[in-house]
């Protein structure tokens, strides 16, 4: 399910650990590694030679840290504007998976710092897991899946158990923000029958033999009990993430857009205001985000 990783590096943040991290998992230690490093065009040749070199110097660093099997892996350097480069080298070498850091910014401040992450968020269709700076990279045992009953969600479960397959001592925990549940501690553990849309999580759980629990919340509730559809939502699922010590979190991303306008902005994701881009920024955890076309 994960054959092609495409790694893009900067020389700064974590996506080096993060993939390293992923490498310890059986799924995926034979998939073939594609780092990355964009070269911003330059206003003279001086400038513009000193950032080949590096680039270079950056990409030799990376799998150097990495230590991967060398058949697996391999190095592209490229001049362009990052945010394009990354999503181009994705489409070339049929990305399953793109990973790259994240500086965490929030809405307008994405957009007026150029963010790289966040134009490629937008951009792509692929999975793609965001490491932001501030945050500690830890090996990968226990995972949270946020479902809702979207083929978003279902498409993160299956990551999920593809990613904790053969995997001594993994978790995985589905976490399912209810509206109309209300419990006197916030959230409860469930056993399938309570939810219908976790009970087929945990069906398809087991035929990997994969650990699983379930956590429905009503989440940070206002006076008239209810959750605002993205804020408090978010809210909720960063809180249940870092509250279970998870290792990954991933998240549905669905694309709104019709098929005619996929190379244009959607504003909601771009300016923030999308449950998965509140997650993005506020997690304390790694992020997966996966997207399924609309339908």
């Amino acid at each position: 399910m994960i054959q092609k990783i495409l790694l893009a590096v900067s020389g700064l943040g974590h996506a080096e650990e993060m993939l390293k991290a992923f490498a310890d998992l059986p799924s995926v230690q034979k998939s073939k590694v594609t780092v990355l490093h964009v070269v911003p065009s330059q206003t003279s040749a001086e400038a513009m030679t000193a950032k080949w070199e590096e680039g270079g110097r950056i990409l030799a660093n990376a799998i150097q840290y990495l230590n991967l099997d060398p058949s697996l892996v391999s190095s592209i350097l490229r001049q362009g504007e990052p945010k394009d480069v990354v999503c181009q080298v994705a489409d070339e070498i049929d990305a399953d998976l793109i990973i790259m850091g994240s500086r965490g910014l929030k809405r307008l401040q994405s957009i007026l710092s150029n963010s790289v992450s966040q134009y490629v968020f937008q951009l792509s269709s692929r999975p793609m897991l965001l490491v932001k700076d501030d945050i500690y990279v830890k090996k990968i045992k226990r995972i949270m899946v946020a479902m809702d009953g979207s083929d978003a969600a279902k498409h993160c479960l299956k990551l999920a158990l593809f990613l904790l397959k053969d995997l001594k001592g993994a978790e995985l925990l589905l976490a399912n923000i209810n509206t109309d549940w209300q419990g006197k501690s916030g959230k409860a553990e469930l056993t399938p029958e309570q939810s219908p849309i976790l009970a087929g999580a945990i069906a398809e759980a087991k035929k990997y033999g994969v650990s699983t629990r379930c956590i429905v919340s009503g989440g940070s509730s206002g006076q008239d009990g209810t959750i605002a559809i993205s804020g408090r939502a978010g809210q909720e699922i960063c809180r249940l993430a870092n509250d279970s010590n998870v290792d990954l979190l991933l998240i549905g991303s669905p694309d709104r857009r019709p098929s005619i306008a996929k190379s244009f902005v959607d504003l909601d994701r771009l300016l923030g205001s999308s449950l998965s881009d509140y997650v993005r920024v506020n997690a304390t955890c790694p992020v997966l985000l996966a997207r399924t076309d609309a339908a």
